[in-house]
């Protein structure tokens, strides 16, 4: 697979540049990468200062770049449709292997630019999501004698995003209803009765990192259904170079990037409301039925909120550009980066059924290739299971082709054989 990202990114040693082993290519269902469109203006002059450096993805950089700047603009800065304001803030999940994606190597290097471009980043910087509450209490507005959080920024990042689908799914959990409406830019409220809490106007962006293993078994209809996952950006992002000795580890030194992002995201924060030009008013009328026509399944689902997003990374291209308003360039760099999002989703899920048992199963049955048996399975579920929640567990699998039955003769009654589906190889 070839494609102008790629030949953009792995230049030849030489120049500065560490030289890179070869790497082999990705498997042949790997996502086409973003479109160079997609790495418009500043964001793209950055990781094209980065990406020779480093194993991570172009796209892992660009996807964090885009989201950390939304994060430390704030909410003065917005997209309008009818009574409904779209701030820069989104949400993002890179999913990649674990510790081969280099995701955390792409986040640091936009970290350590964006605390040099804004001393506040760092504050304004957590780790992890355990609850809705804990959420609200870190951008709780003032109440009696506690100030409350004096900035309402807050970046979020979840190097184990699957904790935030396992803490989703439980019945009391405040987490999904919390983080839609932190998307959304609602007031959230924690409503208790010994340390009741409010937050307005908080500004809340979310960087979390999966494998795609996890992903589809941690993923249920329930979350995709009741637009949680699809408030969402999804990233595949893998090593896209080996560096032995690694690369310069301040890649973007004496480039002068790091000031101007600083004016960069001053001037965002005073913009206002950003409308479309005239010309992109006239272009997002074309793009408009594109984007709200759904796929099909629990693709279409989890892409559900196609034109919110594009909104909103639109605004991003924009305020970056140091523009009030957004134009056609900005929407075209967007559309470009949310068709990757759409083929990283479909990547990601492949032929995920959205039933967390399911998935179980269908894991175990990949890591045994010789297959299990009916009774194998009942003991991997721990026979805490009615029998009719496995066999519909096996059916959604079967229906999905994901597994195969089969009978193997025993001494005595022949047994039922469970075996996984080939995957396609790389």
């Amino acid at each position: 697979m070839t494609s102008q990202v790629v030949s953009l990114f792995d230049q030849p040693a030489g120049d500065g540049r560490p030289r890179a082993l070869p790497l082999p290519p990705p498997p042949a269902d790997w996502p086409a990468p973003p479109e160079q469109v997609a790495y418009h203006g500043l964001p793209g002059q950055i990781v094209a200062k980065i990406a020779p450096h480093t194993e991570a993805d172009p796209a892992a950089i660009l996807t964090q770049l885009l989201v950390c700047c939304g994060a430390m603009i704030g909410r003065d800065a917005y997209f309008q449709v009818e009574a409904t304001r779209h701030h820069p803030n989104e949400f993002l999940v890179l999913v990649g292997d674990s510790a081969k994606a280099r995701k955390g190597s792409s986040f640091d290097h936009v970290a350590r630019l964006l605390s040099k471009a804004d001393p506040a980043f760092t504050s304004r910087l957590s780790t992890g999501l355990s609850s809705g509450e804990g959420l609200i209490w870190t951008v709780r507005d003032p109440a009696g004698q506690d100030p409350g959080a004096i900035d309402k920024r807050l970046l979020v990042v979840e190097p184990e995003f699957a904790t935030v689908l396992k803490s989703t799914s439980r019945e009391l959990s405040t987490l999904s209803p919390t983080l839609r409406s932190a998307w959304d830019g609602r007031q959230l409220a924690l409503l208790t009765r010994t340390a009741p809490a409010r937050a307005t106007e908080a500004h809340i962006s979310i960087i979390g990192h999966i494998t795609q293993t996890e992903l589809r078994r941690h993923t249920t209809t329930v979350e995709i259904a009741n637009g949680f996952l699809n408030r969402f950006v999804f990233a595949a992002v893998r090593r896209v170079r080996l560096l032995p000795e690694g690369g310069d580890p301040d890649p973007l030194k004496g480039t002068g990037l790091s000031r101007y992002l600083t004016t960069v995201l001053t001037h965002a924060r005073a913009v206002g409301k950003v409308p479309l030009s005239p010309a992109s008013r006239e272009l997002w009328w074309q793009l408009y039925p594109q984007l709200t026509q759904p796929a099909d399944g629990l693709l279409g689902q989890l892409t559900a909120r196609a034109e919110a997003h594009v909104v909103r990374l639109a605004l991003l291209y924009a305020l970056l550009d140091g523009q009030k308003t957004i134009a056609p360039e900005h929407l075209h760099a967007a559309v470009a980066l949310w068709n990757y999002a759409q083929r990283s989703a479909a990547w990601a899920l492949g032929q995920a059924t959205g039933d967390p048992l399911a998935e179980h199963i269908h894991a175990a049955l990949a890591r045994t290739p010789n297959g299990l048996t009916r009774t194998q399975i009942r003991d991997l579920c721990q026979r805490n299971l009615p029998t009719e929640r496995v066999e519909q567990a096996l059916h959604t699998l079967a229906a999905a082709g994901r597994a195969h039955q089969a009978r193997t003769l025993t001494r005595g009654r022949p047994a039922e054989l469970w075996t996984a589906a080939p995957t396609i190889d790389a």
